[in-house]
């Protein structure tokens, strides 16, 4: 029986034309800054976003603490949403690791911050207070369903911080997803931040990796702290050869994951005893409940038993996420498995 895997988009194979790549890559030691590939595919990240450079990470939790402990020294202060990812899933990391303080306020239902809950975040001059440093975005942004940021927000969160002298890190893990959705060139939604992270083992179907972008004076304070973090990978450029593979190839077919998960929202719109409203979602992340919010333990295990695999996020919650290894022939079947447990007892 083929599994439908629909928990993240983390869970991609790469491609065989990757796979080509990665066995002829050309090495070298990328802590030397020597290794060709991985120089090429930094070169072209940073251009794609609109920056000068760009530096390979494993991860983006990775991406992001470096971002972040590149912008901020100990003690300083980092605003961003009480739904983040940084928040919620990088283990603390900024805090336990850096030093720095988070200071969360309430995303919106769109993945937004409002501008006023910002400004009102940021601490003016005070002794007894940390000093304000940097503000820090998601797009898309998970928790919120997968909702992509626009170039006007963003540059009016970035003209905010610029007039108290902040800087913007973007959590662009799947920031193609967001101009996709959006149509719009990519650099429109990073053009007013000081530094962004993009992820190629995501949607963009890589192995492993991420890439932060950003200028060439920050962007040698990041590899600095990446070197601390352990993140100094030698010959990388077996990683680095996917990830050339993924921009050449990969970002345009991202409208069949949004297509796809469309159906999957609606799909689920229509089967008895679960709430969903389709058009909150944009990209290729669906999100779910329980009508009645008492929530079933056994969801996630019976449609495990057939073959479809989802992601449990609260109580009565749930996620499913589209991706390179979905096909329209699989959100069918994984539609048709969820009405029929639906029905069960």
């Amino acid at each position: 029986m083929k599994t439908i895997d629909l928990r993240s988009d983390t869970v991609t194979l790469p491609t065989t034309k990757m796979l080509d790549a990665i066995r002829g890559a050309e090495l070298g030691d990328d802590v030397f800054e020597e290794d060709p590939t991985t120089n090429r595919l930094q070169k072209m990240a940073a251009e794609r976003v609109g920056k000068e450079a760009g530096l390979l990470v494993p991860s983006g939790t990775m991406g992001n603490l470096a971002s972040i402990l590149a912008h901020c020294s100990r003690g300083e202060e980092v605003i961003l949403g009480d739904r983040s990812h940084t928040f919620l899933y990088e283990a603390g990391g900024i805090a336990a690791l850096g030093g720095v303080h988070p200071h969360t306020i309430p995303n919106q239902p769109d993945g937004t911050m409002r501008l006023e809950d910002i400004d009102a975040a940021i601490r003016r001059s005070d002794v007894h207070f940390p000093r304000s440093k940097l503000i820090c975005l998601e797009n898309t942004h998970n928790r919120c369903g997968g909702s992509p940021l626009t170039p006007e927000y963003t540059d009016r969160v970035a003209e905010l911080a610029d007039r108290f002298h902040l800087s913007v890190h973007l959590d662009g893990a799947r920031v193609f997803n967001a101009a996709q959705a959006l149509g719009v060139d990519v650099r429109e939604l990073t053009r007013g931040v000081q530094s962004v992270t993009f992820c190629l083992s995501k949607g963009l179907s890589c192995p492993v990796g991420s890439v932060i972008c950003g200028a060439w004076d920050f962007i040698e304070d990041a590899r600095h702290v990446r070197k601390m973090l352990g993140g100094g990978m030698r010959q990388c450029g077996i990683i680095a050869a996917a990830g050339i593979q993924a921009l050449d190839g990969m970002v345009d077919r991202l409208a069949e994951d949004h297509a796809n998960a469309r159906r999957l929202a609606e799909g689920i719109a229509g089967i008895p005893g679960l709430s969903i409203d389709p058009d909150c979602f944009r990209t290729n992340i669906v999100y779910f409940e329980f009508e009645d919010g008492s929530g079933r333990t056994d969801l996630v295990e019976r449609m495990a038993e057939r073959g479809v695999r989802l992601l449990q996020t609260g109580v009565a919650s749930f996620r499913m996420v589209t991706h390179y290894g979905i096909s329209s022939e699989d959100v069918g079947a994984a539609l048709e498995a969820l009405a029929d447990v639906m029905k069960q007892p």
